[in-house]
């Protein structure tokens, strides 16, 4: 029994959904719009700003992509109303970051600089201050599409255990090590 993929998904205001003949769900919002390709044995109903999705047997792979797809449809609803929102912090001597024409230029350490091409939909800003970490934001309406860009940021520098050196989210708790001890 799929409790994600029972639970109804209300619509707020100024967003609506349409469901295609082939199976394409389409939220339009504030924000934006987004669409998603749904399997075509999942069935998705739209009534009176409520959505719901059903299965058609009880097989396990039903089950499952009853609970993703309404997943998915309720992360996109939520992008095209609210948006998503992740910020990445740049612990390290002398990191620096800065944005221009959707090219995030990121000072990491490393002997050069390396850019990273930001997808449109993702709007990027970075903001330096003196006394604390470079702060990378990013936000979307594709929770997918962000969460990707983040990732791939992140890839870039690890957060190494014994001195937190690195690409971190605002707030992400790191497991610190301790060194090694000196023998007298």
């Amino acid at each position: 029994m799929s409790r994600i993929g029972k639970k109804p998904i209300n619509l707020p205001e100024g967003v609506s959904v349409d469901v295609s003949a082939e199976n394409v769900v389409t939220v339009k919002g504030p924000k934006g719009e987004l669409t998603q390709a749904v399997d075509p044995d999942i069935k998705v109903a739209v009534e009176d700003a409520v959505v719901s999705v059903e299965r058609p047997t009880e097989q396990k792979r039903h089950k499952s992509l009853h609970g993703l797809y309404r997943s998915l449809i309720n992360n996109m609803v939520i992008g095209v109303s609210e948006g998503y929102r992740k910020q990445l912090e740049l612990v390290g001597v002398g990191y620096k970051a800065s944005v221009s024409n959707n090219v995030l230029e990121l000072n990491l350490g490393y002997s050069h600089n390396i850019y990273v091409a930001v997808p449109t939909e993702v709007k990027t800003s970075a903001e330096m201050q003196k006394g604390k970490n470079p702060i990378v934001t990013l936000e979307s309406n594709d929770k997918e599409l962000i969460g990707q860009v983040a990732a791939k940021i992140r890839s870039l520098r690890k957060v190494e255990p014994y001195k937190g050196k690195g690409v971190r989210f605002v707030g992400e708790n790191v497991r610190r090590k301790a060194g090694k001890t000196a023998a007298k």
